[in-house]
């Protein structure tokens, strides 16, 4: 079945309008899909609660961290942050270097701005 829909010039140039940016216009902060889905799923089994209330506190989050940093960078802090959980010698090399602990040190201070501006409490020590 197909459908047709017909507009007049000033309803087209309107849908037009209203597309035109969204579809020519790719953010270069613009993280992919998986990623966004895989942090709303982390940020939830790290801060549970109610299903639908929590979903919606780290799409929040998000969005705001995308619309702070690129995804290059977010790539860049979330694998040091996971690095420097490894233990031994290996992750020695990440806790010591300098540069490595400052895109920690603004991963921790970028995701404590986000989830309090989404109304995510802090995780409570277990």
């Amino acid at each position: 079945m197909t459908l047709h829909v017909r507009l007049s010039r000033p309803g087209a140039l309107l849908v037009v309008g209203l597309l035109g940016p969204a579809a020519g216009n790719v953010s270069a902060n613009d993280f992919p899909t998986v990623d966004r889905v895989l942090y709303v799923q982390e940020c939830m089994r790290n801060h549970p609660g109610a299903h639908f209330e929590m979903v919606n506190k780290c799409a929040c989050a998000l969005d705001a961290l995308a619309g702070q940093i690129s995804f290059d960078d977010y790539v860049e802090m979330t694998t040091a942050v996971n690095a420097s959980s490894i233990g031994g010698e290996r992750g020695g090399t990440i806790r010591d270097s300098p540069p490595l602990q400052a895109d920690i040190k603004r991963w921790r201070a970028l995701q404590s701005g986000v989830e309090a501006g989404c109304f995510i409490a802090p995780v409570k020590a277990r």
